[in-house]
């Protein structure tokens, strides 16, 4: 039987293996319409083949969208220009580009909740790029922020977390 160009469309099997594959869709309140009269709700769909239940196979796809949520922080931030020419270069650009995310998602669960889970493009602009100017009266230096700026709390929290005596790492035995 000659098959037309429209089969696939219209669910003609193009393989003689059955599909085992389905469609999940979770459904989730929105949070922040909470209030509304009738409940909104947020879909999450995705595609699994796999031979796990329901909900291990809805872990399994969020852990996986943790880690394209990190991937693409990495990419959007330190790896955007790698490939270089030499494999060492690339190596030791890879390494402190995975040090220094680590050490931005502390500074963010350091700083605030919102700040925890925000993307590192946020954290670099709120946290680590600070309008300040250092001035060293009596030879002590002195960070002065801006007055109206709109992150100084929380920057001053995250300071505050870090540098106050207490809070260091414990002593060595």
């Amino acid at each position: 039987m000659p098959r037309s160009p429209k089969d696939h469309l219209y669910g003609v099997a193009s393989t003689t293996h059955p599909v085992t594959a389905r469609l999940v869709v979770r459904r989730v309140r929105d949070r922040n319409k909470l209030a509304e009269l009738f409940p909104v709700w947020r879909h999450h769909p995705f595609f699994t083949n796999s031979e796990e239940s329901t909900t291990a196979a809805d872990i399994t796809h969020r852990r996986h969208a943790i880690i394209e949520t990190v991937f693409a922080d990495l990419i959007d931030g330190p790896l955007a220009h790698l490939p270089s020419g030499r494999f060492s270069s690339n190596s030791a650009w890879a390494i402190c580009a995975a040090i220094t995310h680590n050490l931005l998602r502390a500074a963010g669960t350091l700083t605030s909740t919102n700040h925890a889970v925000a993307r590192g493009a946020t954290l670099r602009r709120q946290l680590v790029t600070v309008p300040a100017r250092i001035a060293r009266p009596q030879r002590r230096p002195v960070l002065h922020l801006p007055a109206h700026w709109p992150w100084a709390y929380q920057w001053t929290s995250f300071w505050r977390n870090v540098f106050t005596p207490g809070n260091g790492p414990p002593a060595t035995a």
